[in-house]
């Protein structure tokens, strides 16, 4: 059936990956493919099963969260990845969600739906904790950018011309132009500085 949910489930803690998959199969729509215990695991099964959405830890030992996520979109960018943690610093969220996750959510979280999060993020939302910084963007629901267009909103607003980013990406620079425009379509803006401030004030890119 197609519109079912295949989920890789990654947590060093075996009750816990118990835990989520109770959670996950109640729902008839989500099937766990697989289970990782570590982020090595993670990214290996990933390359494999492409599962449509990857709930990860963010904590555990050897290769972490944040490194298996950026080795995981390094090999397949289209990859929706849902963090899960107990860290609920706000620093934390926005380093997870630059780096390309899709959600963020605590897993002390007392409405914990994990089900219905899951799908969301498969039909394309966004995720993030309703007390951090960025749920106020959420709710101004701004798009979610791939990969790619991040890499590229990235040396823009680093400074790079059309030509350097072409370069450093391995595309045309009529790709380039290209996926800047759908950017600020995405982004609702029209100018290259109004494109600069919003990816800054949304927390959209790394600052130096």
């Amino acid at each position: 059936m197609s519109d079912r949910v295949s989920v890789l489930l990654v947590d060093d803690h075996a009750l816990v990956r118990q835990g989520f998959r109770r959670l996950l199969e109640d729902d008839p729509l989500i099937t766990v493919v697989a289970e990782a215990s570590s982020g090595d695991q993670a990214i290996a099964l990933a390359a494999e099963l492409k599962p449509r959405v990857i709930v990860m830890d963010y904590s555990m030992p050897g290769t972490g969260g944040l490194t298996a996520m950026r080795r995981i979109l390094s090999q397949w960018p289209d990859a929706t990845i849902l963090v899960v943690s107990a860290h609920g610093e706000d620093a934390v969220v926005q380093q997870t969600l630059q780096a390309g996750a899709r959600g963020y959510v605590r897993k002390d979280a007392l409405d914990l739906d994990l089900a219905a999060i899951v799908k969301r993020l498969a039909a394309g939302e966004t995720i993030v904790p309703p007390e951090s910084s960025h749920a106020a963007a959420a709710g101004q629901a701004i798009p979610t950018l791939s990969p790619r267009q991040r890499e590229v909103l990235q040396l823009i607003c680093d400074g790079l011309s059309y030509s350097a980013i072409a370069e450093r990406l391995n595309l045309s620079e009529n790709t380039v132009a290209v996926h800047r425009a759908h950017i600020m379509k995405a982004l609702r803006v029209h100018r290259a500085t109004e494109l600069v401030a919003y990816a800054i004030r949304h927390g959209l890119v790394n600052l130096p």
